[in-house]
C-alpha cells in the first residue's frame, strides 16, 4: 500500500495567505469557513484553522466557540460537502465564506483598514478550491488558485 498523496491529505477548499509587506507567509492566522447555503444535511456549518509556517490551510477542524460546552464536535469538511442540499436552481453548487482574521495577524485594529477580509464564492459538487490572498495591511487581492 501506498502512502496518501498530498491532494488526499487536504481538505477539498485549502487557503494561502501570503503578507505582500513582508514578502513572506502569513504564520499563525486565525481563518473561519462557513457553510452561507444552502443547509447541511450533516447539521455542521463551521470550520476554523491557522496557518502554517508557510500560511496554508490545508485542513479544517470544527468550529467551537467559547460558549460551547460538552463533547468537542466530530466532523468532517468532507462530511458537510457531501451532505449539502441543494436545487435544480443551485446547480449543485454551494457557497462559503472565508473569514481571515487580519486584525489578530497585524496586532489590532489600528494597524490594519481591515480588520477582517472576507471572501465569499461558490462551490460545486466534488470540486477542489484553493483561495490564495495576498495581503497587507490596507489592500488584499483573492483568486481561484489551483
Amino acid at each position: 500500500m501506498s502512502p496518501p498523496t498530498e491532494t488526499e491529505t487536504k481538505d477539498r477548499i485549502t487557503c494561502h495567505v501570503l503578507d505582500t509587506r513582508q514578502g513572506l507567509p502569513a504564520r499563525g492566522m486565525r481563518v473561519k469557513l462557513e457553510l452561507s447555503s444552502p443547509k447541511s444535511t450533516a447539521g455542521a456549518r463551521i470550520f476554523e484553522s491557522q496557518t502554517d509556517d508557510d500560511g496554508r490551510i490545508k485542513v479544517w477542524l470544527p468550529y467551537s466557540s467559547e460558549t460551547s460546552s460538552g463533547e468537542v464536535p466530530v466532523y468532517t469538511l468532507d462530511d458537510v460537502l457531501d451532505g449539502v442540499e441543494v436545487s435544480d436552481a443551485d446547480a449543485a453548487t454551494s457557497r462559503w465564506t472565508l473569514r481571515f482574521d487580519t486584525e489578530g495577524y497585524f496586532g489590532g485594529a489600528d494597524k490594519t483598514f481591515f480588520p477582517e477580509v472576507t471572501v465569499v464564492f461558490g462551490v460545486a459538487r466534488g470540486e477542489r478550491y484553493h483561495v490564495p490572498v495576498l495581503l497587507a495591511p490596507f489592500s488584499y487581492t483573492t483568486y481561484r488558485g489551483s
